[in-house]
């Protein structure tokens, strides 16, 4: 790597939509907080969110077909 940079990685899917209930974005599963902060999180904090992301798009999937 130059430069002193390292990739982060992120689980954006550049899908920016706020579920108007759950405030948690229909894309990746992250709320508005964890995406403004996620370059300030350490590896271990990303990792744990990333984890807990597809519990969430489960729910916003559920959330999604009871309001429609």
């Amino acid at each position: 790597m130059t430069g002193g940079q390292s990739s982060i990685e992120s689980p954006c899917t550049k899908v920016c939509v706020v579920h108007p209930t759950q405030s948690l974005c229909l894309g990746c599963g992250r709320s508005l907080d964890e995406i403004a902060r996620w370059v300030e999180f350490d590896a271990a904090m990303r990792t744990r969110i990333m984890a807990e992301l597809p519990a969430r798009l489960k729910t916003l999937t559920g959330a999604a077909a009871a309001t429609a």
